[in-house]
């Protein structure tokens, strides 16, 4: 199994709360690392498992006493009701590290979750293998943040020098342990199955979807948008659904982990910015296949060659905290003039610019927008541009080019 940076996250957490939910998308490994994880004596049951999840929902008292504690529960959005019987068992046992919950349905769990296990519930976010993960390197993996600190940390571990074609790779490849731990051999397939088995099991039982093929076609539609700006309107009619619809399918998506939307940076200095999300995809290589790009070179050559750069990187970001057990907060900046900032990371009352550029010779022509962001009457710290150079370079006082590898 490969190291994963969530490892000592969930130790730690699981010795301070009775209960720990672990939510991603499926195949991202969360079963596999709570086993890896799991002391001699913790049980193990699927929800999978439809006479499992038949017990859990219609009687699950028994199902508690059948599978006692401790005990790892998988996929547990299929019987919320066992939250009022794991609450009722906590707190008469007030012992930490009971229960290990998975769910590949993130908001469809948070009401029951809510209301039932607040104060008594960790609940921890997942994706699929980061680059730090892959390069076999989970214990350097730390919240990306551009400041002088995590500059001079970073400069002294030493990654993996890649070129254009090893970021293109691994962009196409994306981050699903199977692939990786198989060399990415049957990725077709391995894609093919995966968005089947969503499609026709999660989204048609867990929300009553029976159109399919309009369904698929969203979900395409939606991967050729990634690093856009979302507008229901447009992809409805290219899609030909009703722009309700569209919604729905889209907080469906977001629900399951394939999709984040990031939302704008906002104050009440900033009346002209546009209040509109950008949506991207979490994994690229389910983007690529969904846009079906064959090889990493034509997706290196061809028209969403520059969005899914960014969608990488805002990916790889988003691992670095949620990864660690933290939540960013990450926005983009776009105002009515036109004038955008790829990332806004704020932190310490302060705000981080982010550029995303495909070349290998960054210039300071790349960060003009950055000048903007004094309206928004906050501290502006240290900017970066994440392109193809392999090395960190300083661009001015305050702004660095970063190798995209490096996060």
């Amino acid at each position: 199994m490969i190291p994963r940076t969530l490892e000592k996250t969930i130790m730690d957490i699981s010795a301070s709360f009775p209960v720990l939910l672990l939510t991603g998308p499926r195949q991202i490994g969360k079963t596999t690392l709570l086993e890896k994880l799991a002391e001699e004596g913790r049980n193990y049951v699927s929800l999978d498992d439809l006479d499992e999840r038949s017990l859990a929902q219609q009687d699950p008292a028994l199902f508690l006493q059948t599978h006692k504690p401790p005990l790892i529960i998988d996929e547990v959005q299929y019987a919320p009701i066992l939250f009022s019987y794991i609450k009722m068992y906590v707190d008469k046992h007030k012992i930490s590290g009971l229960f290990w919950l998975t769910g590949s349905q993130k908001f469809h769990l948070m009401k029951g979750i809510q209301e039932s296990l607040a104060g008594r519930v960790a609940i921890i976010d997942m994706l699929g293998l980061s680059g730090k993960e892959i390069e076999n390197k989970a214990k350097e993996s730390v919240p990306f943040l551009p400041s002088r600190k995590w500059l001079k940390e970073s400069s002294e571990h030493k990654s993996e020098e890649k070129n254009l074609q090893d970021i293109y790779s691994a962009i196409w490849n994306g981050g699903f342990p199977k692939l990786i731990v198989d060399d990415n051999k049957n990725r077709d397939i391995f894609y093919r199955s995966y968005i089947r088995t969503y499609i026709e099991r999660d989204v048609k039982d867990s929300y009553n979807i029976s159109d399919n093929i309009g369904f698929y076609n969203f979900f395409r539609a939606i991967a050729a948008r990634t690093g856009q700006l979302l507008n229901y309107a447009d992809i409805a009619k290219d899609v030909g659904v009703d722009p309700k619809t569209a919604k729905i399918w889209m907080s469906i998506l977001e629900r399951s982990g394939i999709i984040y939307l990031l939302y704008p940076y906002y104050n009440n200095v900033t009346k002209r910015i546009i209040k509109t999300p950008k949506v991207y995809f979490l994994d690229t290589g389910l983007c690529s296949y969904l846009t079906a790009w064959d090889s990493p070179k034509t997706l290196e050559a061809g028209a969403m060659s520059g969005a899914i750069l960014e969608t990488y990187v805002f990916s790889e970001i988003l691992k670095s905290y949620w990864h660690n057990g933290q939540e960013p907060n990450i926005y983009f900046y776009r105002d009515n003039d036109q004038k955008e900032v790829d990332f806004l990371i704020e932190a310490n009352g302060k705000i981080y610019p982010i550029e995303v550029k495909k070349t290998a010779t960054p210039s300071l022509a790349a960060t003009k927008n950055f000048s903007v962001l004094k309206n928004l009457k906050k501290d502006i710290e240290s900017g970066v541009i994440f392109c193809l150079r392999p090395e960190i370079i300083p661009i001015s006082q305050n702004i660095m080019s970063l190798p995209v590898c490096l996060i």
